[in-house]
């Protein structure tokens, strides 16, 4: 059977499933006993709304497309038409190949070759992990090329409530600041969530509030991870996510019909919106050296 996502590489743990596919090197699905955590697509289908996809190497968008790094100008094609913007980097439907693989475990690697508006060459590795915890995704960005590079990365699963719609279930995001944006969507500034309705730190219903913001100042444990949680310890979904990804985005995808409310994107990011335009947090690579970052699903709780 032919499937839009290319090949299929499953991998089992105990009660726990997992999809990862050739076209994009993205999450399909991913469960726990009969429950889906994710919201995924069909073997048969593309991978709309960028369910489970990978997002390098930048995430988000760039405003018209233009930046400039060293030197020079540069200009990625838009992709985006009604913003006029590029977005989600340059990977979502390129082959990656399985270069590890075992029944519980696989690693899917990609060469991100030179071009215009990106003439830098990176080795992408992305190891997806199943074990008692739950599912780790663990990311290996390298400079193989003989200049310093510009590099972000990011992820975009949906996480699947209890409830049928998401109105009813229970967020808790530990971000104690929203990141601000012109009319255009590129960030001007961070505000304090507190006394806002996009103040979710103590856990509470989503109700009406609609999400398509993107979120930082994150609250960690000691061990640098911060965790998001919908629905509920014992019937909810847990995504943590590690000191590398420094803000998150949430989507309740309102003006998209095959996710609006039925699941929450979040969307670990190592860097803002916009970021190879406006120049935050973007992580530059010398030749030789790795950028890498961490995230994972825990099967129920924590």
């Amino acid at each position: 059977m032919f499937s839009p996502s290319g090949e299929q590489f499953e991998i089992a743990f105990e009660d726990q499933r997992a999809v990862v596919v050739e076209v994009g090197g993205g999450l399909r699905t991913y469960s726990v006993g009969d429950r889906d955590v994710l919201d995924g697509y069909g073997v048969g289908e593309i991978a709309s709304s960028g369910r489970g996809q990978v997002l390098m190497p930048w995430p988000n968008r760039i405003a018209e497309g233009r930046y400039e790094f060293g030197d020079s100008e540069l200009q990625l094609p838009i992709d985006e038409p009604v913003r006029n913007c590029a977005i989600h980097g340059l990977v979502r439907w390129v082959s990656w190949a399985a270069v590890e693989r075992d029944e519980h475990r696989v690693v899917v690697a990609h060469r991100l070759q030179p071009q215009p508006g990106y003439p830098f060459a990176l080795d992408l590795r992305i190891e997806y992990a199943l074990s008692e915890q739950g599912l780790q995704v663990s990311t290996t960005a390298t400079n193989l090329g003989e200049d310093s590079c510009p590099v972000g990365a990011g992820f975009h699963p949906y996480l699947l409530p209890a409830e049928a719609r998401v109105d009813t279930a229970v967020l808790r995001l530990p971000a104690r600041r929203l990141v601000e944006t012109d009319e255009s969507g590129v960030p001007v500034d961070s505000s304090a969530v507190d006394g806002t309705e996009f103040d979710f730190r103590g856990g509470r219903r989503v109700g009406a509030t609609r999400l398509d913001h993107c979120f930082t100042d994150l609250e960690r444990e000691a061990d640098g991870r911060a965790w998001v949680t919908l629905g509920s310890p014992e019937v909810g979904t847990t995504l943590w996510l590690d000191e590398a990804f420094a803000y998150l985005v949430l989507y309740t995808g309102d003006d998209r019909p095959d996710v609006a409310r039925r699941s929450i994107a979040v969307e670990p990011m190592t860097c803002p919106p916009h970021a190879f335009r406006i120049g935050d947090d973007v992580v530059v690579l010398d030749p030789g050296a790795s950028l890498t970052a961490a995230w994972g699903l825990t099967r129920a709780g924590r």
